[in-house]
Order: C-alpha cells, then structure tokens, then sequence
C-alpha cells in the first residue's frame, strides 16, 4: 500500500473545499497513490491564535477551522479515499490548551512539527543555524523533536530531520548520538515518523530523515508513514517511490495507515 499523508488542501484565499480535495485525490490516482490524507497547519486557523507568540504564525490566522474539517469530511462522504489531519507545531507549555483545543474534532490522524526552536525558525531564513552554532542548533532541534514525541498530542512526526534544510549539518559524531537519544525518544513514545520527499526540494536536497536516523527508528521498530508536503494537486504522490526506496534499503517492509487515531500496519508498496 502506498499512502501520502501530509499535504495542504488550502487555496490561496483560504478557501477549503470538497471539490478541490477531489483535484488531490485525481491526482493520487495518476500517481498510483491508495490514500491520502490532508495536514492542514494548524497556524492557519484563528481558533489557535491564542496560542502563539510568534508574529510570522499570528499573521496567518486567518482561516476557520470548522470550515476545513468539514470539506475534508465531506470529501470522506462521497467516498474518496481521504484522512483528516492536521500539522501541529510544537511549542513547550501549550500542551494541555492545544489539545483541549483539537479533542473535539474527528481527526484520523495529527502530525507534529517543529518549525521553530526557542523563537528562531527553522526553516527559514535567517534560521536557528544562522543564529547559533550549528551543532548547537541541531541538538536544541532535537531536544524539541523529542519532546514533541513525549507530549502525547501527536500520532506521527513530519520531516523529523528538518533542521538540515539549509544543508549546514552538526558533525557525524553529534549527529550521531542526536540520531540515537532521539529514536529510542521515538521508539518509547509509540508514535511513527514520517519517510518524506519534500527535502529534495528544498536547499538540502534530500528526503526526510537521512538514511542513518531512518535506519535507527527501524532498528526500535518506530514506524512509517510516507509523504509529499504536496501544497497544490499537481505534487501529490511526488517522489514516493524515492521514500518507499529508502524505507525498504533500511529494512520497512510495511507503512501505517491511520483512522480515527488508531493505526495499524499494511505491506509496504
């Protein structure tokens, strides 16, 4: 089974709707892709608003939450093979609030995401590997990384290596260890990682995570999920069979298919 669970089914305008959850599913379809699942960021939506601080986020909450979940399950009503997610960034203290916050909603699945570390971005520029060093960058990521697993909110981990986005990298020996603590952080969580193509095109040029801390949640038997980041229909399924490559070189021999917040294992490809 091949699945593409992260993308963003946002039109420009903020507008969310079956019809165009249709356009992704079509697409899915050409790209021999069984079933997708939409991971909206959460910072979208006002009824988050209160939860951040960081002026780039409270700028883009603009947008009902209602008004996504119910396209996206209107789309599960006419019987397209779709999820309803949501990517969730990871902040330290709002724990408790943000998951008041979501509990009332049917969510087959939340990914969760660490776009910014103590105030800095991670992804963009100038980021947190512009502001500190950069082994330092990587180890406060991954102290964050981990505790994301440990909240408890979330169900998968999207682009678990993302603070490589610039291509400036922590030594192979800090890596190494950051590679280690984090997947038995994983492994204890019980939450799965996402094996994702979106890096290739981004200034690193790789999927998401390399193959070393891919190799390492395998070995703790951490599972997997695959994923495009496919902001419009025309990238959904995109590179998947890179991701399901890297999966299978490691030892993945099945991928994890969410509903209703349960999971359960299916043979991979």
């Amino acid at each position: 089974m091949i699945v593409d669970y992260h993308m963003h089914l946002r039109e420009p305008e903020g507008r969310y709707s079956a019809d165009r959850a249709e356009e992704y599913v079509a697409q899915a379809r050409r790209a021999a892709v069984d079933e997708i699942g939409f991971s909206e960021h959460v910072y979208h939506f006002r009824q988050t608003e209160a939860l951040w601080d960081i002026p780039w986020m409270l700028e883009r909450c603009t947008d009902d939450l209602d008004d996504y979940v119910s396209a996206v399950l209107e789309a599960k009503g006419r019987g397209l093979p779709v999820k309803l997610g949501l990517e969730v960034d990871f902040f330290p203290g709002i724990e408790r609030a943000l998951a008041d916050l979501l509990e009332p909603y049917p969510w087959d699945y939340l990914l969760g995401s660490v776009h910014f570390v103590d105030g800095f971005a991670v992804d963009q520029e100038p980021g947190l590997v512009h502001r500190i060093p950069v082994g330092e960058a990587w180890r406060r990521y991954f102290v964050w990384l981990r505790d994301a697993a440990r909240s408890g909110l979330f169900d998968c981990l999207s682009h678990p290596d993302l603070i490589k986005f610039f291509g400036m990298r922590a030594s192979d020996e800090e890596r190494h260890y950051l590679y280690i603590e984090t997947a038995d952080a994983i492994e204890a969580a019980g939450v799965c990682v996402e094996v994702s193509t979106n890096g290739l095109y981004k200034p690193v040029g790789e999927l998401y995570p390399d193959r070393d801390l891919l190799a390492a949640c395998c070995e703790r038997r951490v599972p997997i999920t695959l994923a495009s980041d496919a902001h419009e229909p025309a990238h959904v399924g995109r590179d998947l069979d890179r991701a399901v490559a890297l999966a299978r070189e490691v030892g993945y021999e099945t991928v994890t298919v969410f509903e209703g917040r349960g999971h359960r294992q299916e043979p991979l490809g």
